[in-house]
């Protein structure tokens, strides 16, 4: 994608603070950082979101942030633990549609938080759950149990 942010970084026609770099994605530091550290892995080759994503990718993707977050705890930078964050598709809030996981060093008092919605906490039934997972059981293709 020729107009992809992301793209222009892993090319290297756009500059970023890098941290790692194998043959399938790249982590560099955000530019808008949650808490210093706040590193961003993606692929090196375009997907914008995890429909379009190679399941190998998105495994080397998992594995670089475990190592950036590792990573992150010795560092010296501020971080008594890490969050990872994938947004997937506008509702999730993807800003840049160029699959990214965010991994995010936390420490006590950084003032970040989810804010969960109304219906959070009201506890479904039974039924409802199992009834919800027959429908992704279905959805995925393999129908287990």
């Amino acid at each position: 994608m020729e107009n992809c942010v992301f793209c222009k970084i892993a090319k290297g026609t756009l500059p970023a603070s890098m941290v790692f770099s194998d043959e399938t994605v790249l982590a560099f530091l955000d530019m808008q950082p949650i808490n210093m550290g706040h590193t961003l892995v993606i692929p090196k080759t375009h997907a914008s979101d995890l429909s379009e994503l190679d399941e190998k990718i998105g495994a080397q993707m998992f594995k670089a942030a475990m190592k950036v977050g590792a990573a992150l705890r010795i560092s010296g930078l501020k971080c008594e633990g890490v969050n990872l964050f994938l947004a997937d598709g506008k509702a999730a809030f993807q800003e840049i549609f160029h699959v990214h996981l965010h991994v995010i060093p936390r420490y006590k008092g950084d003032g970040f938080g989810i804010k969960v919605g109304p219906k959070y906490g009201a506890k479904p039934d039974k039924r409802e759950l199992d009834e919800a997972a027959q429908k992704i059981r279905e959805a995925t293709g393999r129908n287990t149990t």
